[in-house]
């Protein structure tokens, strides 16, 4: 019995897939080393490598072959993707947990690529944030705000050999959104707690900068037919919305949109990991309601919550309502005359 013809490309490939978006954050990692100096760089190898590991160990124990699956790609995305999200120049071990439960807890316990519930990047940094907030709260000062700015090599010996002579004062600085809750529990309205030195324009100084580069790659992924539009434009218009909205009731100890989509992971969150295609709603009126939702959360975790951003749990509580979402978002089957409901 002969089956019928399928067509066999490698256009849509994990591997492939994987390189195009990787290739799409390479604008904003430079443009992070170029701000906040290199330091990413020993982050971004040690993701990577700590996510081969942790890979190659669960694949050998679940008796699956290597080589496909780490010359796919996921793992390091993966990796790259938690590198951007976590402060450069930490001690080495923060980035071995974060991968540790990125890929054996998020990814493998829950079947391997494809199986996994929630983003595994998201994960990892939700465990350190919460795990080991001290650390988490150490983010690089731009290089014009910076007293002094680690070079390559004075940046693997702070990962691996703590501070040393240097002072983390000298190199870290709080991030715009830490630096605006500060200002308000001093007294201060937002337009003036936003004339200080950590922002920018529209953002925080260098960060807001990354995040247009972000944006870029975003777009060509638009471009390249990667992702769809619905989530990334239902993200960033959750954000603004929920901006404005917060900024309306209050002008005086509200950042506006701007603020915040070009603040924290914003940008990130809405092209890059809302929109990982495992963890995101596949309907079309569902990427727009969790895509609006991740957004809308996000803004409210940064005004409400404790911890100053809130893409990661935004993009994790989402991800827990995705199957609800897609069972009442099912379009309607071709040719019946109303779309499937669920029985209850």
């Amino acid at each position: 019995m002969i089956g019928s013809p399928h067509v066999v490309s490698e256009r849509n490939s994990v591997r492939l897939v994987m390189a195009k978006v990787m290739a799409a954050l390479v604008p904003a990692t430079l443009a992070h080393a170029w701000f906040f100096g290199p330091g990413i760089w020993v982050s971004l190898l040690l993701c990577l490598l700590f996510g081969l590991f942790f890979e190659a160990f669960a694949l050998g124990m679940r008796g699956y072959p290597l080589k496909p699956f780490l010359t796919d790609g996921s793992v390091l995305l993966t990796g790259w993707l938690l590198a951007l999200s976590l402060p450069t120049l930490a001690p080495w071990w923060l980035y071995a947990v974060g991968m540790l439960f990125a890929v054996l807890v998020a990814k493998h316990l829950y079947g391997g690529l494809g199986q996994n519930l929630f983003n595994p990047a998201m994960v990892g940094y939700a465990v350190l944030i919460i795990s080991f907030p001290t650390h988490m709260t150490q983010w690089p000062a731009p290089g014009d705000l910076a007293i002094h700015v680690p070079g390559l090599a004075e940046a693997f010996d702070l990962v691996f050999a703590g501070q040393g002579s240097i002072s983390p004062d000298a190199y870290t600085s709080a991030t715009p959104l830490d630096s605006l809750r500060t200002q308000l529990l001093n007294g201060k309205t937002a337009a003036e707690a936003m004339t200080q030195p950590p922002f920018g324009y529209f953002g925080g100084k260098g960060g807001e900068m990354v995040a247009v580069m972000v944006l870029l790659g975003g777009v060509l992924m638009l471009m390249n037919g990667v992702i769809t539009w619905r989530i990334p434009a239902a993200f960033l218009g959750g954000i603004a919305l929920t901006a404005l909205v917060m900024q309306l009731i209050d002008p005086t100890r509200q950042a506006g949109p701007l603020f915040h989509l070009f603040s924290g992971a914003a940008m990130l969150g809405a092209f890059f990991i809302a929109t990982d295609p495992v963890s995101a709603s596949t309907t079309p009126r569902g990427q727009l309601i969790y895509g609006g939702l991740a957004g809308m959360l996000t803004v409210l975790i940064r005004v409400f919550g404790g911890y100053p951003d809130g893409v990661a749990f935004s993009v994790l509580l989402l991800n827990m309502a995705v199957p609800l979402i897609d069972t009442y978002t099912q379009p309607r089957v071709f040719g019946a005359s109303a779309p499937r409901r669920p029985r209850v």
